[in-house]
């Protein structure tokens, strides 16, 4: 990683990938633009779509960040039989076994006040539950994937990796619950 920090260095850094996680994004409101018709007539479902990735990408900043700090403090390993690094990757996704179930009721709920409340809560929460594990799975790889790349690019860990994160669960997390959706509903 380069000892002095610049504005122009970090945007010589930076500018490609926001560009490019841009472009990644528009990916993402396509995907979920073919999936409106079944939001629509769910919307329960549509409720889910921001808290969704909104979380995923939470949990991904979680883990993005002590993976950084532990870079920055020179433990960082990438070893896969390392405690540290798979304790942080376990609880991430005993964190998602936790909050997503909760996002599914929350979900469901404000559909329920609202009106829109047409599937069963439990069939919510299960589509919540399924999508926010796998999410929470992905987004351990994104983290892993990013922060390993920075690494390599002696970028640092702290500019380059929650952008990066956050963007990709933003994609991952409409494309997994599309996908969740059409085998739970």
């Amino acid at each position: 990683m380069r000892a002095t920090w610049s504005v122009r260095g970090i945007t010589r850094a930076m500018l490609p990938l926001l560009v490019v996680l841009a472009v990644v994004e528009v990916g993402s409101g396509l995907v979920l633009d073919t999936f409106e018709a079944q939001l629509l007539r769910y919307p329960s479902l549509l409720v889910l779509v921001p808290a969704m990735i909104g979380t995923a990408g939470n949990l991904g900043s979680i883990l993005a960040a002590r993976l950084s700090t532990a870079f920055h403090l020179g433990t960082l390993s990438f070893d896969p039989g390392d405690d540290e690094l798979a304790g942080n990757a376990v609880a991430t996704v005993a964190l998602a076994a936790t909050v997503f179930p909760v996002v599914g009721v929350g979900g469901w709920a404000l559909a329920f006040v609202t009106g829109g409340a047409q599937l069963f809560v439990g069939t919510v929460v299960a589509v919540s539950l399924v999508s926010g594990l796998s999410l929470a799975v992905l987004a351990v790889v994104v983290t892993l994937v990013a922060t390993y790349a920075a690494y390599r690019f002696k970028l640092d860990p702290d500019d380059v990796v929650i952008p990066v994160v956050t963007n990709v669960c933003d994609v991952l997390g409409v494309v997994v619950l599309f996908v969740v959706v059409q085998v739970l509903v």
